[in-house]
């Protein structure tokens, strides 16, 4: 009888998975946006990226080497899945320095203050993005305008608003979106990558090549996507049904800023998105309706960031509500 029972500490269940695989994953996926990104922006995008994953691996070694001087985890690929996902979050004439504090601020502050990967309780990349957004917002609101080659030297780029730009600028000046509209990309170069702003906002054709890919080798599950995904469009319809001129239609919400991007590759986060099934789905939702909520009414054009954080800072209450039931409870009456 004595070995029916085996007490141990946790994990209990045992995997091929590991936070390296995982990683690298991720990494992997985000190949086909950043080929993309390289392909529109040119050396700028490559140079961006470099300095991204640099400083923040750099980072992370300088904190565990020297101020935790704990075991080294640059090795896991954690900080460079945040250095490419800050690089994604920015525009690609960031001046170098701004890059650096952003990555100081990711991994330093949002990271490696909270004991390291696995105890953070807000997306690294994020706190990166908005600090820098709050801070250097000219810097910030600069996008470069795509262009279809791969220069062979850096160059000064013409700047000029994001498709979600023109729209909020548009509606409160009392336009119509189909005179917008008239303005813009049609949806087939907006999927393609034919618009301005950031690196990772480029493509949605690529993002989801990458979210099939973390589907396929189960780096993600279906809930929060979906959930995201649903509650963001569904919203969307519903405005555009209400009122066409004054809200967008979703297939144009779907196909520009960082909805892709947050929806397969910054909301998935698994250290600061709830644990739960039934959790991830009410952390979608949240994250949608937010994310449409400051589209639509926000003093930004685009709420993704913002959204996923704030649904970051819910998860220990959504995780709290939402419990599986503990093996051996016996439901009572």
């Amino acid at each position: 009888m004595d070995t029916l029972l085996t007490i141990s500490g946790s994990p209990h269940v045992h995997t091929s998975q590991s936070v390296r695989k995982i990683m690298y994953t991720v990494f992997y996926a985000m190949l086909p946006a950043m080929l993309v990104s390289f392909y529109f922006f040119g050396l700028d995008a490559v140079r961006v990226m470099a300095i991204s994953i640099i400083a923040c691996v750099s980072v992370e070694y300088l904190i565990q080497k020297y101020l935790i001087k704990g075991d080294l985890t640059i090795n896991d690929g954690s900080a460079i899945v945040t250095g490419v996902l800050l690089a994604f979050n920015v525009p690609t004439n960031l001046p170098t320095f701004i890059i650096i504090i952003g990555a100081i601020v990711s991994i330093g502050i949002a990271k490696m203050a909270f004991g390291g990967i696995g105890k953070n309780p807000f997306n690294p990349a994020l706190v990166g993005r908005v600090f820098l957004l709050i801070s250097f917002p000219v810097q910030m609101t600069s996008w470069p305008i795509p262009k279809p080659n791969f220069p062979t030297a850096l160059v000064d780029v013409i700047t000029g608003p994001t498709p979600l730009g023109i729209l909020k600028e548009g509606v409160g000046a009392n336009q119509t979106v189909q005179q917008l509209m008239g303005e813009m990309p049609d949806f087939i170069d907006l999927l393609i990558g034919f618009q301005g702003g950031s690196m990772g906002e480029m493509s949605a054709i690529a993002l989801l090549l990458g979210a099939v890919f973390m589907f396929f080798r189960k780096a993600i599950t279906w809930h929060i996507p979906v959930a995201y995904l649903v509650s963001a469009i569904g919203f969307a319809t519903i405005m555009w049904a209400i009122d066409p001129t004054q809200y967008a239609n979703p297939l144009f919400h779907l196909a520009t800023g960082g909805l892709m991007l947050g929806i397969f590759f910054m909301a998935t986060d698994m250290v600061s998105s709830p644990m739960s099934s039934k959790g991830m789905i009410v952390y979608g939702i949240g994250c949608g309706v937010i994310t449409m909520v400051i589209r639509f009414w926000g003093g930004y054009p685009e709420g993704v960031s913002f959204a996923i954080l704030i649904m970051n800072a819910a998860a220990p209450l959504i995780n709290n509500s939402f419990k599986p039931k503990r093996f051996g409870v016996i439901k009572t009456t």
